[in-house]
C-alpha cells in the first residue's frame, strides 16, 4: 500500500511505503536546472550556514534547491538550510566531502522505478503522537505548559521550545489546509490586564515561531485569555502551574488521526 504526497510549487511527487519512515527510503530529486549549472549561486539567508559540500558544488546546490525550498521561493533561508545540513549529513555520513554523488545518483528510484523525494513538508506521525493530542469540539487539541515554552512572566520562547514546536510546524507544512488555533491562558496571580496582555502575548510568540518556520500566518487565530478560563485550582502551586499554558487546536481535525 503506498501514498502519493504531491507539491505543486515545484512539481515534486513522493511514494512513500507506509511501512516503513520516509527517510530511510528517500532518493532526492537532483536533476532540476538551473541549480545544476555551475554558474547558478544560491540566495538566502541560510546559504551561509549550508555545509560547502551544498553550498559550493553544483551538485550541492541541486540537491537543496529543489528539495528543501519549501516555500517555493527560490532563496534558502535558516530552516531550510538546517534541513538541507541535517539530511545530507544523514545521508552522507562522517566525511561529508567524501560523498559520492554519481553513485547516489545512480540509486534506487533514479530513472525508472519508484521514485520517493523527501521534502520538508514530510511530518512524523509519531513526533505527532507524543504531543499527546486530545479530542475537543474544535478539533484535535494540544496543551504546552508555561515551564516547557517560556521562562516565568516572560513571552519569549526558550531555545528548546522551538524544538518542541518542529514536528508540528513540518506537519503544518505538509498540510496547508489545516487552520490552526492558538490560545494562551496564565494563574490568577496578577492583575486581570497583566494576565490578559501576558496571554496575548504568548499566543503571539508561539504563532511568530511557526511563521519563522515558514508555516502561512494567515491560517491562525490567535487569542489570549487572561486567567478567565483555569483548568485546575489557583490556590496552589500544582494547580496554577496547569493553568499557564499554551494550547494548540488543529481545527476540524481528529485526534486519533495521530
Amino acid at each position: 500500500m503506498t501514498r502519493t504526497f504531491t507539491r505543486a510549487a515545484l512539481g515534486l511527487v513522493m511514494i512513500a511505503a507506509t511501512t516503513a519512515p520516509a527517510f530511510a527510503q528517500a532518493r532526492y530529486d537532483m536533476s532540476n536546472p538551473p541549480w545544476s549549472r555551475p554558474g547558478y549561486r544560491l540566495e538566502g539567508a541560510g546559504v551561509p550556514i549550508l555545509f560547502p559540500e551544498l553550498r559550493n558544488t553544483p551538485r550541492g546546490r541541486a540537491f537543496v534547491m529543489p528539495n528543501f525550498d519549501a516555500n517555493g521561493d527560490g532563496r534558502i533561508n535558516r530552516q531550510e538550510a538546517d534541513d538541507a545540513n541535517r539530511e545530507f549529513a544523514r545521508i552522507a555520513g562522517p566525511r561529508r566531502d567524501r560523498f559520492d554523488w554519481d553513485a547516489y545518483g545512480r540509486g534506487p528510484g533514479r530513472g525508472g522505478g519508484t521514485t520517493v523525494v523527501e521534502t520538508t513538508t514530510t511530518w512524523d506521525r509519531g513526533a505527532m503522537r507524543n504531543y499527546g493530542f486530545r479530542q475537543t469540539p474544535r478539533g484535535a487539541t494540544l496543551t504546552l505548559q508555561e515551564d516547557v515554552l517560556f521562562r516565568t512572566d516572560s513571552d519569549v520562547l526558550r531555545p528548546g521550545a522551538i524544538e518542541k514546536l518542529r514536528p508540528l510546524a513540518r506537519y503544518l507544512r505538509g498540510n496547508p489546509g489545516v487552520r490552526v488555533a492558538i490560545d494562551g491562558f496564565t494563574d490568577s496571580r496578577g492583575t486581570d490586564a497583566h494576565n490578559q496582555d501576558l496571554s496575548e502575548r504568548r499566543a503571539a510568540s508561539v504563532r511568530q515561531a511557526f511563521d519563522d518556520m515558514d508555516v502561512v500566518r494567515a491560517r491562525f487565530s490567535v487569542v489570549g485569555h487572561g486567567e478567565s478560563q483555569p483548568v485546575a485550582t489557583n490556590t496552589t502551586a500544582a494547580g496554577m502551574r496547569l493553568n499557564r499554558r499554551v494550547e494548540v487546536t488543529l481545527l476540524g481535525q481528529r485526534a486519533d488521526r495521530f
